[in-house]
């Protein structure tokens, strides 16, 4: 049955108050694996520098009784560095938009503040895992873990390595080779070149499509069935997935990275020993509070200064060159 005559519908009311939740959820994730597993420390220029240095192989060591010493000579490590990278975020709202009430607290300066730091949080864990050479200069650019990369390493064919150049004091972006499937025996690779190099992988860092990838391979006759139903009494679930891989160098954790969503850093698997990386800070995020105020307006900057150790290179791996998006890309 229809309204009465002259019934005021919301329909048709213009003063109606939206009823919006005052939480705003944060669609964008916040997580940031490799930054968060690496740890930060702290850096007092603009081009830190630090030592590499290796055993020496072992050898047959026989020697005869009753005989003269030698010396041997003294190994010169390798020095390199990386450059800070100047990272930062913005705002402005008006004295009016700040003032009014609002259904949510999305436009207000505190909660923009909030966002703009998530957001350069994971503007530092996508320029980690990006293959951007390093850069000197005032506008400075730290060079992102493909671009370290020579030692444990597997590749598509054509594909090349890069690493650091100790004649230009940068690093060389790796070159892409044929993309092609994730497999098993491409992890074993690289796990047995980090082993026989002293690496101690702990963690694997992979596409989201990556990982379920690896979820397949993990579950096929030649490891172990691992889909079982579970029961809590009232509903049935089926578990499907596999985060840790101990195979016959080592054992790992696979964690997916939202960020490594892109074509360009979805191709790369990274095998990390975490204590051979870290994060430091020459600034770190801050606000800027002298920003000068200049009309009818909040203005807020975010800004920080930091660039990506890579204390040994042969600590950490890659397999590159990967299908991470699709079956096919």
């Amino acid at each position: 049955m229809a309204a009465l005559a002259n019934t005021q519908l919301t329909t048709t009311s213009v003063g109606n108050r939206e009823e919006l939740s005052d939480v705003i959820n944060m669609i964008t994730p916040e997580d940031t694996p490799i930054y968060t597993d690496i740890g930060t420390d702290t850096c007092s220029s603009v081009h830190p520098e630090w030592e590499i240095d290796e055993l020496e192989p072992p050898g047959e060591n026989i020697r005869t009784e009753g005989d003269e010493y030698t010396y041997d000579a003294g190994d010169t490590p390798d020095r390199v560095g990386n450059y800070t990278q100047i990272m930062r975020k913005t705002g402005i709202i008006s004295e009016t938009q700040e003032t009014v009430s609002q259904a949510g607290n999305a436009n207000k300066v505190k909660r923009q503040k909030l966002k703009r730091g998530v957001e350069l949080r994971k503007d530092v864990e996508l320029a980690i895992v990006t293959n951007n050479a390093s850069v000197a200069g005032a506008t400075r650019e730290f060079g992102g873990l493909p671009t370290w990369i020579e030692t444990n390493v597997s590749r598509g064919g054509s594909g090349t390595n890069g690493g650091f150049d100790i004649n230009t004091g940068l690093t060389v972006a790796a070159g892409n080779g044929t993309q092609r499937a994730f497999t098993k025996d491409i992890m074993d690779d690289v796990m047995k070149q980090g082993y026989e190099s002293g690496a101690n992988f702990r963690n694997v860092y992979v596409s989201p499509y990556v990982k379920s990838v690896f979820v397949k391979f993990m579950s096929d006759a030649n490891v172990a069935p691992f889909r079982y139903a579970v029961s809590d009494g009232e509903r049935n679930s089926i578990v499907a997935n596999a985060d840790i891989y101990e195979g016959p160098y080592g054992k790992v954790y696979i964690k997916p990275n939202r960020v490594m969503s892109t074509a360009a850093t979805a191709r790369n698997a990274f095998f990390v020993d975490t204590s051979m990386l870290s994060f430091a800070w020459l600034r770190k995020i801050h606000e800027d509070k002298d920003v000068a105020r200049t009309g009818d307006a909040k203005k807020f900057v975010l800004i920080g200064e930091g660039t990506l150790k890579v204390l040994n290179e042969a600590g950490i791996g890659v397999a590159a060159d990967l299908f991470g998006m699709t079956a096919s890309t």
